[in-house]
């Protein structure tokens, strides 16, 4: 396999990218001039330098200075600690933070438990909430929010989210909800407008 090939096998594997798509980001690569790709290649060589994951709910951020592993999230002491929110990847909480609505604190699982591959399941973190949930129900946790997408693959990720926490459940009175009516059948948080976030969140059940 040559390297323009190796290139557009790469962008196939970006999420929601076809081959076509991979096909023109490549080409694009090809139209760019030599400076233009080497600062490309160094941008995505030197990313983990200043981008890191947080300890906590696990979304990407950039780390300005200090040694935090904690994002601006989670180290916002006025966040409201007794709620957490579930959410399937980073770009979920994009949408939410703009709605203005909820005020409480997230978890990223990764990915979704999809209904006819089990080896996806191997990708979300599973073990990583129940740490979590682990450590926040001390803190006062006291619901939890399960925000996915309204399609099969995003009610089976809430079915298995839901196993998980059966124990918490009972044993702290933890209280799991869904969000409510306001994402249509079909949709991803992703693309929400934040008035439809804010009916979600407003009428979780």
């Amino acid at each position: 396999m040559n390297q323009l090939d190796s290139l557009i096998r790469h962008f196939e594997k970006f999420p929601g990218i076809g081959a076509r798509q991979a096909k023109r980001f490549a080409f694009h690569v090809l139209t760019l001039s030599a400076t233009e790709r080497a600062e490309l290649g160094k941008l995505i060589a030197t990313l983990n330098d200043s981008v890191i994951e947080c300890t906590s709910c696990r979304r990407y951020f950039t780390r300005n200075g200090g040694d935090t592993t904690l994002c601006d999230i989670c180290r916002d002491g006025r966040r409201d600690h007794t709620k957490l929110l579930i959410v399937e990847r980073d770009n979920d909480i994009t949408p939410i933070e703009r709605s203005n609505v909820y005020n409480g604190l997230y978890f990223v699982l990764g990915g979704t438990v999809p209904l006819l591959d089990s080896i996806e399941n191997n990708k979300v973190r599973g073990n990583g909430l129940v740490h979590i949930i682990e450590q926040r129900v001390t803190d006062g946790l006291s619901e939890v929010i399960l925000g996915f997408a309204v399609n099969p693959d995003g009610e089976n990720t809430a079915r298995f989210v839901e196993q998980l926490l059966t124990p918490y459940q009972t044993k702290y009175n933890l209280t799991v909800s869904h969000l409510g009516r306001g994402l249509s059948t079909g949709s991803e948080l992703e693309y929400a407008d934040p008035e439809t976030i804010k009916n979600a969140l407003q009428n979780r059940n």
